[in-house]
């Protein structure tokens, strides 16, 4: 016979295997449980084993953990976890891929029907088309001003009607109606709120970046940079090659006012006093490129074999 365990003893060991999860792990999910039930939670608990474990509390058990164990190790970057410890939640501590764990649990939501008095997750409708129904349900459509027609003798529903909307409260009739048509509107699993990783916090969003995206949002930044220095002249690698740019720019343009010289400056003075060489020269680099490409062309050109006429042959299209 197993021995029952105070509720001080189931304390202590729940502080202790919180205290070894933090020792571990330095990734933790904080996920919401709302209507997540004890076999739906088994089964996240089997798809993530190997790697991950979750835990799941009371959040005042839970901060009083946390804080204790900072307190013991010196580690306080554990305590932002406290903040985020609000409603029903639970925590996936993990030594795997954070994206790739989210991804798993995901998979593991169950459908629920419409049970008076829950507030709707999302907009539920109502397809059009038989419903399976005998005449004498049409009461249920009329209550909720559901166009229907008689087909076969069954209840047959004309066009789709958005049943309920996202944040309402499911009244008795909808939830009747709903179980009647076997229709299992919403679906709940461990929903990810926030992430932990080694002392930071970030939004769930983070873990969909790309590579791409994150290439971007660099580029962005250090297009930021540059123009900000740019705009207060102040030197950064951002904005250097351009600085170096403006500067040969107006290097360049001291030499064209003035007698100074040098060989590139050289070559700009002899096109602005002359601007026709500047016309020659720019068909001539457009020919020197384009004549590599027609080469080719005139090779094959001239070793297809000339086709014979009929006259070379000695015959006409008119002899006897």
């Amino acid at each position: 016979m197993a021995i029952k365990r105070t509720k001080a003893e189931k304390k202590i060991a729940y502080d202790k295997k919180l205290c070894s999860l933090l020792d571990e792990y330095s990734k933790v999910l904080i996920a919401a449980a709302d209507n997540v039930g004890s076999k739906q939670l088994q089964e996240i608990r089997k798809g993530l084993r190997g790697d991950s474990i979750v835990l799941m509390g009371k959040n005042t058990l839970i901060r009083r953990c946390i804080k204790v164990h900072a307190e013991k190790t010196g580690n306080k970057d554990y305590l932002e976890l406290s903040n985020l410890l609000i409603g029903n939640v639970g925590l996936i501590f993990t030594k795997g891929d954070l994206k790739e764990v989210r991804e798993e649990v995901a998979k593991y939501k169950v459908g629920a029907p419409a049970r008076v008095g829950l507030v709707a997750p999302v907009d539920v409708v109502v397809p059009p088309g038989n419903t399976g129904l005998d005449p004498s349900q049409t009461s249920f459509f009329q209550v909720l001003n559901i166009p229907t027609k008689i087909n076969k003798g069954t209840v047959e529903i004309i066009t789709p009607v958005e049943l309920i909307k996202k944040g309402d409260k499911v009244g008795s009739s909808e939830s009747a109606l709903l179980a009647k048509l076997g229709i299992r509107p919403f679906s709940y699993g461990l929903v990810i709120n926030n992430v932990y990783d080694s002392g930071s916090v970030f939004s769930p969003e983070v873990l969909d970046l790309t590579e791409e995206d994150l290439m971007n949002k660099f580029a962005s930044g250090v297009s930021m940079v540059a123009s900000l220095s740019l705009a207060i002249s102040y030197p950064t690698m951002a904005a250097a090659p351009h600085m170096f740019l403006n500067a040969y720019k107006n290097v360049l343009a001291i030499a064209v006012e003035t007698d100074y010289s040098y060989p590139h400056a050289d070559k700009i003075k002899e096109y602005l006093k002359d601007p026709s060489k500047f016309a020659v020269a720019a068909p001539a680099a457009a020919a020197a490129s384009g004549g590599a490409a027609a080469a080719p062309k005139e090779e094959e050109k001239k070793d297809e074999p000339a086709e014979e006429s009929d006259e070379e042959m000695g015959f006409s299209l008119f002899d006897d």
